[in-house]
């Protein structure tokens, strides 16, 4: 075991346990523990965003895209910084003022039935465990590498400080985590990317100069790696509009006071993740060149060790541990925010609200609260245990497309069409929920003729993530099972409370205020 590594994930994980038990003290209402008590300003709820958004797979995954694929690499990095202003213009909003703890509390708020609160619960749980594995998979893989402990010691290691955070101090640790990790990994990718520019005289032309001259034109342009421009395009759709209805990032919405501080909330984040991506160039030329393809693809053959190798030859060992405890401060703190995401929907939703008739106390809810977190934990260190030697990197896509095609359609028709009712909710989160399970496992991350994959055949669909079917069929059924079973007294119940969802989602006001 390297000293200096120990020494930096140490003080880390210190920081981080010093901030749990600062948080427990604070955290004994339901409101505490779900939403830190709506108390976050702008800036520190849009560090944790940025904190919840920017995965080990952004961290490590981009800049190992670029050094491989060039421009194709980066493309889709454009994807991760437009999705913030479909939240910022569209979703922010209208999602704190009908909002309450969770995804579900914002629906029922015009459709108060629980057969929607379960299937908005059930598709947030799904989202939740896919992200969770794959972060889970990448941290102990990364432990493994710096430590040579087992990896299955690694995950139970990763997933007890997770359950520890969210069970002690809720969404105040959590949020506090993720502010402490987008720090770091900011100052992180800065200093590598300012190494990196030193190292060619801070001349932006003759970076990008050195790079055509030594790997070819092709490598700044599209389609190195991305031939199929269906592919891409479906890429894409899920990745701008997959973060619109990702349930952990909805989530975080109701940590702030009202709507205004929920806007300023996202501009910090797009100011955040644009820095961070503009950054990854740097890294992704800088690894492409000092490092090279041939010890990159050795070391990983995905490149997700890109950034660790270029901090290594930049910084020898005392930068490449620095980097790799920012990696691993970037998977704590994504999986804590995704456990507390799950134990929302298990104990509020599912227990406390469908099961409970929403008559808990402010003790059970927490009660509540904490063993979902212990449940949902459990089962996502289970999964990930298995997965071991699986390429788990494409759940995370996954969960960009099952964010876009179940949830954003319903969010949309829910805020912005009159005629909209509960059947039309459940068949839109129904279709993409189902639509992109199905073609999932119909595609290419899952079959493979060379054996790249999960089983070995030909997959009967050809997109790897296939965000645009599954996003038009969701919009389709949401529209099709309104019409078909919309009924002229219920049309007109449904208009009346359509009306003062609107009021209430622009203003956070309710008619039920105004007149009393």
């Amino acid at each position: 075991m390297n000293l200096v590594s120990a020494g930096f994930f140490i003080g880390i994980v210190g920081l981080t346990l010093i901030v749990t038990y600062i948080a427990a003290r604070r955290t004994s209402s339901a409101s505490d523990f779900y939403t830190a008590g709506g108390g976050l300003k702008g800036w520190q709820n849009g560090f944790a965003i940025a904190g919840d958004y920017l995965s080990a797979a952004a961290f490590l995954g981009v800049s190992g895209a670029i050094a491989l694929t060039g421009f194709d690499g980066f493309f889709f990095s454009v994807g991760y910084v437009v999705a913030n202003l479909v939240l910022l213009y569209i979703i922010a909003e209208p999602m704190r003022n009908l909002g309450r703890y969770t995804l579900a509390d914002m629906l029922t708020a015009r459709f108060n039935e629980k057969r929607i609160r379960g299937v908005a619960a059930t598709g947030t749980i799904i989202i939740v465990i896919l992200y969770m594995i794959a972060q889970l998979v990448g941290a102990g893989a990364l432990i493994k590498l710096l430590f040579g402990i087992e990896y299955w010691m690694a995950v139970l290691i990763v997933g007890v400080m997770m359950t520890t955070y969210v069970l002690f101090g809720g969404m105040t640790a959590t949020s506090w985590v993720q502010i402490i990790k987008a720090g770091l990994l900011l100052f992180g990718t800065t200093l590598l990317a300012f190494l990196v520019f030193s190292k060619f005289d801070f001349n932006l032309v003759k970076m990008f100069d050195t790079v055509s001259t030594n790997y070819g034109d092709e490598y700044l342009v599209p389609g190195m790696k991305y031939t199929s421009t269906i592919d891409s395009v479906s890429m894409m759709l899920a990745l701008v509009l997959g973060t619109s209805g990702l349930p952990h990032i909805l989530m975080r919405f109701f940590t702030v006071k009202d709507a205004k501080t929920a806007r300023a909330s996202i501009s910090w984040t797009t100011w955040i993740t644009a820095i961070f991506f503009s950054l990854t160039i740097f890294l992704g030329f800088g690894a492409m060149h000092f490092v090279g393809f041939d010890k990159i693809i050795a070391e990983n053959a995905a490149g997700n060790t890109a950034a660790p190798l270029l901090a290594e030859f930049l910084g020898g060992n005392i930068l490449l541990s620095f980097i790799c405890a920012v990696a691993f401060a970037t998977i704590l703190a994504v999986v804590s925010g995704l456990v507390l995401t799950g134990a929302s929907a298990i104990s509020h939703d599912i227990y406390g609200e469908i099961l409970k008739d929403g008559k808990l106390t402010e003790k059970q809810q927490v009660l509540a609260a904490r063993i979902g977190s212990i449940s949902i934990a459990i089962v996502s260190i289970i999964l990930a245990l298995f997965a071991q030697s699986l390429n788990v990197s494409f759940l995370v896509s996954f969960a960009f497309c099952i964010g876009a095609s179940a949830n954003l359609p319903v969010i949309l028709y829910t805020i912005y069409w009159k005629k909209f009712n509960a059947n039309g909710a459940v068949a839109a989160m129904v279709t993409g929920l189902v639509s992109c399970l199905v073609l999932g496992a119909l595609g290419p991350n899952i079959w493979s003729p060379t054996g790249n994959a999960i089983f070995v055949g030909e997959p009967l669909v050809n997109l790897a993530v296939p965000a645009i079917i599954t996003i038009p069929l969701s919009f389709f059924a949401g529209y099709l099972g309104s019409i078909l079973t919309a009924h002229k007294v219920e049309r007109a119940e449904s208009e009346r409370v359509y009306k003062e969802i609107r009021v209430k989602a622009h203003t956070g006001i309710s008619v039920q205020d105004v007149s009393h």
